[in-house]
C-alpha cells in the first residue's frame, strides 16, 4: 500500500457544518464554556497546522484540504504540554485567534459556538460535527446562515483576514 494511503488510514475524517449565529440566546443553553487561544504554524490551502491553548489543555492539530463542498477533511490532533504550546505560539504566523467556545446540546448533537475577540470581535460561528455528510440534525432558532465551505470563515483565514477588515 502506498505511504499516502497508509497515512490517511490513521487520520480521522472531520465532518462538520458551520453557521453564523444570529442571537446570543445560545449562551443560556450552554452547558460548558472556555477560552481558546490559537495560532497557525502553516496556513497553506492543502493543509493547516494549528497550535491551540484551551484553558488546561493544549493541542497540535494538522488539517488537510477540505472536500469541494467544504463538509469533510482529514484531521490529526495530538495533546501537547501547555509549555510546548506557549513556545509554539511564538513561532506562529501573524494573527492569533482568541475566542470563547460555548458547548450547547441541542437534540442529539452538541454545537460548538465560538464568540471571537480581538480583530474578529463581533463574529459568532456555530459548528456541528457529524458522523456523515447526510446526517440529519435539529437546528436551534439562534442558528443563522450556513457558511460551510466558505473559506473566509475558517480560523486559519480569520487569522490572516480578520472580520474587522471585511
Amino acid at each position: 500500500m502506498p505511504f499516502n494511503n497508509l497515512f490517511l488510514m490513521y487520520m480521522a475524517i472531520e465532518i462538520e457544518r458551520k453557521y453564523l449565529v444570529k442571537s446570543k440566546a445560545f449562551k443560556k443553553e450552554a452547558f460548558k464554556s472556555y477560552t481558546i487561544k490559537q495560532g497557525f504554524l502553516n496556513t497553506h490551502k492543502e493543509r493547516t497546522v494549528r497550535v491551540r491553548l484551551k484553558e488546561d489543555s493544549s493541542y497540535l492539530t494538522i488539517k488537510g484540504k477540505s472536500t469541494v463542498n467544504g463538509l469533510s477533511r482529514f484531521e490529526w490532533e495530538k495533546e501537547i504540554t501547555k509549555n510546548d504550546a506557549e513556545h509554539l505560539l511564538k513561532l506562529c504566523e501573524e494573527g492569533i485567534i482568541e475566542k470563547t467556545r460555548y458547548e450547547v446540546k441541542y437534540g442529539n448533537h452538541t454545537f460548538e459556538v465560538d464568540e471571537f475577540f480581538g480583530a474578529n470581535q463581533g463574529l459568532i460561528i456555530a459548528e456541528i460535527e457529524l458522523n456523515s455528510e447526510s446526517e440529519h440534525f435539529e437546528k436551534p432558532k439562534w442558528l443563522g446562515k450556513e457558511v460551510t465551505g466558505e473559506t473566509r470563515y475558517y480560523n486559519s483565514q480569520l487569522s490572516k483576514n480578520p472580520f474587522k477588515d471585511w
